[in-house]
């Protein structure tokens, strides 16, 4: 959330209690009455340094494996065949979809919000449907959009919306319209896929645990920023350097004895992996072919890292990121939207040419999503309050392309509080999510997931 958000206290004073229930081992803070648990609760936290990765990490729910057998878990999943990857991104605050699809060829828009409403013709035009542009700010994303990397839901939700942050954004993370779910939708998912052993499976880019990525059986973890290094105890330099290469050389030896034969393995598997992060050592830092946007926002730094640790061949499934700006916005909305709404647009895109150039784009898909959307009409604050339906992406160049619902209309498309009905079920979207692109069986995670039908996402 940006700091010069204007969000409501209920925005304010959900983030502060998730932030210390998901942080494990110090206790949970006093739960306002009706506010679900945040999914990851009580896992276990474990500090780890994954050497041969170069990464420092926070294990979730490692339980009595230990630390040891994370390096040679990571190193062995790393070894293996490359898999697709699933990245969530987060608009945190319930981001106003009648402004990023705003609907220009609605009579009742400018009815409804003689201030906010944008100029005619802002923006450019949505393939989708004739009624709606794109926010100018996503310029970006109607790029991709009309490459056909992008699949827009105009009006996604579920049914009898909830208008708290806290409880919509908990059934967006779970999967489900259960307060009591303790285990995130992509976490119970790598329950079934993941192994025991390789907590980057699932990685949060937040500094703490994502609690859509809070699992049961398997560790996760999250990471503050990506550096790539490798330590040995008072070895440094030239020294170091010859030392690491020898040790690789000396695991690809033939070996009788079978425990030797799974050492030397494990040490060819860590050194394939110094060499591939080589070029990340060091002063350098993240190498991009392409340029991200620069600035005070960690963001496009973050999609950066992630790219390259992707292009490191680091064994990721599911990845986890909160987007820029705050998107409560109860006052002065334009301003504020506008700005996180051009980060995260420039960023994203970026995001996607990058892994374009290194050969990775068929592997990657990119889910945007927030907790809910805004109210049709606006407040008296130059804002807008808590609605129902809100928009949502899907990005990558195995995107099926096109709309997946359709915008209701501000005449019969909103519910008697005024807020934008949904035509897509967020839980449909994660049952062909996780069946198209992550080869899991959505009743094994989504409760009754016999009832949603599975929309073509992949092609």
């Amino acid at each position: 959330m940006s700091g010069d958000c204007r969000g409501c206290a209920d925005f304010s004073r959900a983030s502060l209690l998730r932030r210390a229930a998901a942080e494990a081992g110090r206790g949970l803070p006093a739960i306002e009455p009706g506010m679900p648990l945040p999914a990851g609760t009580g896992l276990t936290r474990r500090s780890f340094v994954a050497r041969s990765a170069g990464l420092a990490l926070a294990v979730y729910g490692a339980g009595s494996l230990g630390l040891g057998r994370f390096e040679e878990g990571i190193a062995s999943a790393a070894s293996g065949p490359a898999r697709t990857v699933l990245v969530s991104i987060f608009l945190e605050g319930g981001a106003d979809g009648l402004s990023l699809l705003y609907p220009d060829g609605d009579p009742r828009y400018r009815v409804l919000r003689p201030k906010l409403a944008l100029p005619a013709g802002a923006g450019p035009a949505f393939a989708g449907d004739a009624r709606l542009r794109w926010h100018p700010a996503l310029a970006p994303l109607a790029q991709l959009d009309g490459e056909g990397k992008v699949i827009s839901l105009p009006s996604v939700g579920y049914t009898h919306p909830d208008q708290s942050h806290f409880t919509s954004r908990h059934y967006w993370e779970v999967g489900a319209t259960d307060q009591r779910l303790l285990t995130g939708w992509l976490g119970r998912a790598l329950d079934v896929i993941g192994t025991t052993d390789n907590p980057l499976q699932g990685l949060s880019l937040d500094g703490q645990l994502a609690p859509a990525l809070a699992s049961a059986k398997v560790p996760v973890a999250a990471i503050d920023g990506v550096s790539y290094s490798f330590w040995t105890s008072h070895v440094w330099g030239q020294v170091e350097e010859r030392m690491l290469d020898t040790l690789g050389h000396l695991g690809a030896a033939r070996r009788s004895d079978p425990g030797l034969a799974a050492a030397g393995a494990i040490t060819t598997d860590a050194h394939r992996l110094r060499q591939q992060l080589l070029p990340f050592s060091g002063d350098k830092g993240v190498t991009s072919p392409v340029a991200y946007p620069t600035g005070d926002d960690s963001f496009p730094q973050r999609l950066a890292g992630l790219a390259a640790l992707l292009a490191a061949g680091l064994p990721l499934r599911c990845v986890a990121l909160s987007a820029p700006g705050g998107y409560d916005t109860h006052a002065d909305q334009a301003g504020d939207l506008a700005k996180g709404l051009d980060l995260t647009a420039r960023s994203l895109l970026a995001f996607q040419r990058d892994l374009e150039a290194r050969g990775l784009a068929d592997r990657v898909l990119v889910h945007v999503w927030t907790e809910f959307g805004r109210r049709a009409q606006e407040n008296g604050s130059a804002g807008t309050d808590h609605g129902a339906a809100g928009v949502g992406f899907l990005l990558g160049s195995r995107a099926a392309g096109g709309l997946l619902g359709e915008f209701p209309g501000l005449t019969t498309g909103l519910d008697e509080d005024g807020n934008v009905r949904a035509t897509a079920d967020f839980r449909a979207v994660y049952c062909a999510l996780l069946e198209q692109w992550l080869g899991v069986d959505a009743e094994r995670v989504i409760p009754g997931a016999r009832a949603f039908a599975r929309p073509k996402l992949v092609r």
